[in-house]
């Protein structure tokens, strides 16, 4: 009877240490279970954060740009030479005139001719400004005025002696006169393409003549 008791109380131990085993590793088991939707709520978290500060970013970013973009298109640039204190390329906003352009270069300098250039004038986007000196608006001027001088120096076919239509390029003695003969015959030329009608002066000669001769 004694060992029947004994047998009892050692199957009791055995089955509680069997329960507090089983108890034991299902707390193990489902520990990990518990934890991970926290754990994935956290990545989750950090995800949207990571992604939020990655759309914020390149929102600034395109912010950014579209502000330069608009100073860009808010400017021109221009260049500008001659007699300034400060040639050089510069920016100016847009509709600037040319007074603009050179106040930004430094003001005009002593020697510059400042009636060459309309300082009233709009000006854009890569435009040159150049103020002449004195001397180079005089140089100019009588440029223009030699090159006056030369078209009103063509012989008048209509007036010209016979030496003078001799002097002319293109024309020679025998040519010179053969156009004497045939303005006294005919009457005057009604213009230089008339010379067509003169012995021995085709098209080709007649394009020539024009740089030296005149009807008016």
């Amino acid at each position: 009877m004694e060992e029947l008791i004994e047998k009892i109380k050692e199957y009791k131990i055995i089955v509680i240490c069997a329960s507090l085993g089983l108890v034991l590793g299902g707390f193990f088991l489902l520990k990990p279970s518990i934890q991970a939707p926290a754990k994935e709520s956290n990545f989750q978290t950090e995800v949207a954060a990571i992604s939020k500060d990655s759309t914020t970013e390149k929102e600034e970013k395109t912010q950014k740009e579209k502000k330069e973009e608009a100073v860009e298109q808010d400017l021109i640039t221009v260049d500008v030479k001659g007699a300034v204190k400060s040639p050089g390329i510069y920016d100016l906003p847009v509709g600037s005139r040319v007074n603009d352009a050179v106040q930004k270069a430094g003001g005009l300098i002593d020697n510059a001719d400042s009636k060459s250039i309309n300082l009233a004038q709009k000006i854009s986007d890569e435009a040159l400004v150049y103020v002449p000196t004195k001397e180079e608006a005089a140089n100019q001027e009588s440029y223009s005025n030699a090159t006056g001088n030369k078209e009103s120096k063509k012989v008048n076919l209509n007036k010209a002696s016979l030496e003078e239509l001799k002097q002319v390029k293109g024309l020679g003695a025998k040519r010179a006169q053969d156009i004497i003969d045939h303005r006294e015959s005919n009457g005057k030329f009604k213009s230089v393409d008339e010379l067509k009608k003169v012995s021995g002066i085709g098209a080709k000669t007649i394009e020539k003549l024009k740089e030296y001769v005149t009807v008016d």
